[in-house]
């Protein structure tokens, strides 16, 4: 009923709704080149820099022992650049190139999502269920070149990093430091 009262508004009633009247009608302006980080949330934080957006989170997590983190969006900005330098610079990725990101939703999940984006990265999520023939299927058919992960995962990948060809990067996200094979996002970030 409420699509009905949206179409009719746009259409008068005498007028016959059909999907194909609709879809010839529907011109929506999309930019050749759209990046959601740059056109969506640099624009937002200048609105919010000269007074024209009341300052909101762009991002804020609590976890389940109510701890936060709250990122404005002019924070997830410089935060997402400087990760999207860590997947161009430290992992010389660049456009197209396949990124397998299976973490659990921490901010840094967030953060790697808009980075890719940043970036021209290819994003494939992954679940932190994934056993390592599904993190080594994964990785042969999608062709990734790099796999970000945690502690959890890290052995898994581990495990299969020598069957896959294309995997270049393991970036892990991780408190406890180093693991060999491997590069510390916290500390290149």
């Amino acid at each position: 009923r409420r699509s009905l009262q949206l179409c009719s508004r746009c259409y008068p009633f005498h007028t016959p709704l059909s999907y194909e009247a609709i879809k010839q009608q529907y011109r929506p302006e999309v930019p050749e080149y759209f990046n959601f980080a740059r056109d969506v949330l640099d624009r937002w934080t200048e609105a919010e820099k000269e007074g024209r957006k009341s300052p909101n989170p762009a991002l804020w997590w609590v976890d389940g022992a109510g701890e936060e983190v709250k990122w404005s969006f002019e924070e997830l900005g410089v935060l997402s650049r400087k990760a999207a330098n860590v997947l161009s610079d430290a992992c010389s990725l660049q456009r197209g190139d396949r990124v397998i990101l299976i973490l659990p939703r921490i901010p840094e999940w967030w953060l790697m999502n808009v980075a890719c984006m940043r970036t021209g990265a290819v994003l494939i999520p992954g679940t932190q269920q994934l056993t390592a023939k599904d993190i080594l299927h994964r990785l042969q058919k999608s062709k990734a070149k790099c796999i970000i992960t945690d502690d959890s995962l890290a052995p898994a990948v581990d495990s299969v990093g020598a069957e896959c060809q294309f995997l270049k990067y393991k970036l892990l996200v991780s408190e406890r430091g180093h693991r060999e094979g491997w590069l510390n996002f916290k500390e290149l970030l």
